[in-house]
C-alpha cells in the first residue's frame, strides 16, 4: 500500500530541513572561523596588513604553502632567541622560518617551579591562548604549568599566565617588541586556523658541548637532573627537525616514548 502523498510531501520536507541544519552546523564551523574572529581586532588586522604578505613569502621560500601549515617554536634562554619553524600539514620536518631576538629576561637558567620566582618556565608545551587586546601589544599564552611542572612544584602554587608578546618587558614571560610579536602571533593565527595547534620547547641554552660543559661547572645539580631529561628530546629535534612523542613519568621527569 503506497503512503499518502501528503506524508511523502512531508518526509521531503524533513529530509530538506536536516540538509539545510547540517549545512548551516557545517558552516558555522568553518575552518576560518578562529581567524575570522581575529582579525575583527584592530591590532590583528593590522599586523596581516603589514606582515602577511611578507611572511607568506619566506614560507614560500622555504616550500612551506600557507593553505594549511603547523608552526612550532623554540626558545633559548641564554641566547635570547625564539626561532619560529614550520612545515605543510603532513610532512616530517619543520623548516626554520626565522629567529626572533627575546629582548628582556627575567629570573635564572632553570625551569620554572612556584609562582612568584620571575623564571621562565623550560620543558615542552603548547600556544593555549591568544590575546590580541594584550596590554603587551600582542600575546600567546604558553600552557604552563604542565603535568611535569605541576609534578615538581611539590605543592606550592606553580604561578602561570607565561606569555609570549610585545615590549621589553618581563616578569616570566617572553617579550620579543611588537614588530616580531605581530609576525609571530599571525603565523600562529594561520596554523591555529587550520586546527594545528602550536608546540613549544623551552630550554636554558643550545644544548651545545661546551654550553653543557659551562652549565655542569655552575648549575646545582638538581637542576642538571632536569635538564638531562631535556637533552634527548633536543638532540632529537636537532638531527631530524621534528619532535619526537614526549611523556612525563611519575617524577614529572620528560622520556621520549620508544
Amino acid at each position: 500500500m503506497k503512503a499518502p502523498k501528503s506524508k511523502v510531501i512531508l518526509k521531503v520536507i524533513k529530509g530538506l530541513l536536516l540538509v539545510s541544519l547540517i549545512s548551516i552546523f557545517a558552516f558555522s564551523i568553518k575552518p576560518d572561523s578562529f581567524k575570522a574572529t581575529q582579525v575583527k581586532y584592530p591590532k590583528v588586522k593590522a599586523a596581516y596588513s603589514k606582515k602577511w604578505s611578507g611572511l607568506q613569502k619566506e614560507l614560500k621560500d622555504k616550500g612551506v604553502l600557507n593553505e594549511n601549515f603547523e608552526v612550532h617554536l623554540r626558545n633559548f634562554k641564554y641566547e635570547k632567541q625564539l626561532e619560529l619553524w614550520a612545515r605543510n600539514k603532513g610532512d616530517k620536518e619543520y623548516k626554520l622560518i626565522k629567529i626572533f631576538n627575546v629582548c628582556a629576561l627575567s629570573g635564572e637558567l632553570g625551569p620554572k617551579r612556584k609562582e612568584g620566582d620571575g623564571q621562565v618556565p623550560e620543558g615542552f608545551y603548547e600556544v593555549s591562548w591568544f590575546n590580541p587586546m594584550s596590554d603587551y601589544h600582542l600575546g600567546l599564552k604558553v600552557n604552563y604549568p604542565n603535568q611535569s611542572d605541576r609534578i615538581k612544584s611539590k605543592g606550592s602554587r606553580a604561578g602561570g599566565d607565561i606569555m609570549i608578546h610585545g615590549n621589553c618587558v618581563t616578569i616570566g614571560c617572553i617579550p620579543i617588541e611588537n614588530e616580531p610579536i605581530e609576525e609571530l602571533y599571525i603565523a600562529c593565527v594561520e596554523a591555529k586556523n587550520n586546527n594545528n595547534n602550536v608546540s613549544l620547547e623551552m630550554y636554558p641554552c643550545r644544548f651545545t658541548s661546551a654550553n653543557w660543559t659551562a652549565l655542569s661547572n655552575k648549575a646545582s645539580a638538581k637542576n642538571i637532573k632536569f635538564w638531562e631529561t631535556l637533552k634527548p628530546v633536543y638532540a632529537f629535534f636537532e638531527k631530524n627537525h621534528r619532535m619526537p612523542a614526549v611523556k612525563v613519568n611519575k617524577e614529572g621527569d620528560y622520556l621520549i616514548e620508544n
